[in-house]
């Protein structure tokens, strides 16, 4: 096997051309499975581009909500766009290699797009959080300018804390298999590879998983306490009422999103009680399907967007 080599801490790194991704090798019915695949990927980049656009070209909307949800429907076409098309690949061309840069390019997408996923979430709650305890004040706390500020907080932290996850994959050694058990070019799946320690990389994947999944959610739980708590000192049901149904929404996404990857990270990465084909299974459902269905459950179901978009729909209708 040709191979890249070079001379770190007088150790000799051994970086192969590529890995070949096996994950769906021993699927029944895989075909169905990549017809909704691609389903998934039409519907996510329509009505998430729909959304951004909406958005974009309507001025009454440039307020700190709408670029909290413009922000998640960016993520959301990422996220699908990076795994997605290269799953489909592997499927129509029959080719399931990809290049060492090109993986360690795919696995640093996916890990900062899945992490500013979670934090978009988070931002999503943080709004609620103040329109709703802090209603007199909402206008001089939530301002366009601090949900910039916040957004490009968690884009430079996802990022540089992705990069240095990803960039430290460079230092391991792989000798031996180079074949990938998973859908994509996964974390865990390509370290365990490696014919050097890799303790780092584990810790880094356990620390980071901890940090920007487990931290937004902490987040999201805190403030929906704090929700509930002023929910309950109204004195009127009615807006009790009205309250808790702008979070329903919000609290539907957060439940696609964490309970599935919380439930196979904690059973499939820790315990290893997971079958692998369930476990790969599992995993790209867990990741493909919420972008697709946040823009439907959310944003288009906000009054804002739902007008503007019919609008924009009966007018390319009424053009052709």
């Amino acid at each position: 096997m040709s191979s890249l080599r070079a001379v770190l801490n007088y150790s000799l790194i051994i970086h192969p051309p590529g890995f070949y991704i096996i994950g769906f090798e021993t699927f029944p019915f895989i075909s169905v499975y990549f017809i909704f695949l691609a389903f998934v990927y039409v519907v996510t980049v329509l009505f998430n581009s729909l959304v951004i656009y909406v958005i974009a070209f309507n001025h009454c909307l440039h307020t700190p909500k709408f670029l909290a949800v413009v922000n998640l429907a960016v993520v959301d076409v990422i996220l699908n766009t990076c795994t997605i098309p290269s799953m489909l690949k592997i499927f129509l061309v029959k080719d399931n290699f990809i290049p060492f840069n090109l993986c360690l390019l795919q696995m640093f997408v996916y890990y900062a797009i899945v992490s500013l996923e979670s934090c978009a979430l988070a931002i999503l709650a943080y709004d609620r959080l103040i329109a709703i305890c802090f209603p007199l004040r909402h206008n001089s706390i939530n301002t366009l300018r601090s949900m910039s500020c916040i957004i490009g907080l968690t884009w430079s932290f996802a990022l540089g804390v992705t990069t240095f996850s990803t960039s430290i994959m460079t230092r391991l050694s792989f000798c031996n298999s180079v074949r990938v058990f998973s859908y994509f070019c996964d974390y865990a799946p390509v370290f365990r590879l490696a014919c050097n320690d890799y303790t780092m990389q584990w810790s880094a994947a356990s620390f980071l998983t901890v940090l920007l999944l487990g931290g937004p959610f902490t987040f999201i739980l805190l403030s929906y306490v704090s929700i509930l708590v002023t929910v309950f000192r109204m004195k009127s049901l009615d807006s009790r009422v009205k309250a808790l149904a702008t979070c329903v929404e919000h609290i539907i996404l957060v439940a696609v999103f964490y309970i599935p990857l919380f439930t196979i990270f904690t059973i499939g990465f820790y315990l290893r009680q997971v079958d692998p084909d369930q476990r790969v299974l599992s995993l790209s459902l867990a990741s493909c399907i919420p972008p697709c269905i946040n823009p439907i459950v959310y944003s288009l179901k906000t009054k804002d967007i739902k007008i503007r978009a019919f609008a924009l729909v009966r007018k390319n209708m009424v053009r052709l």
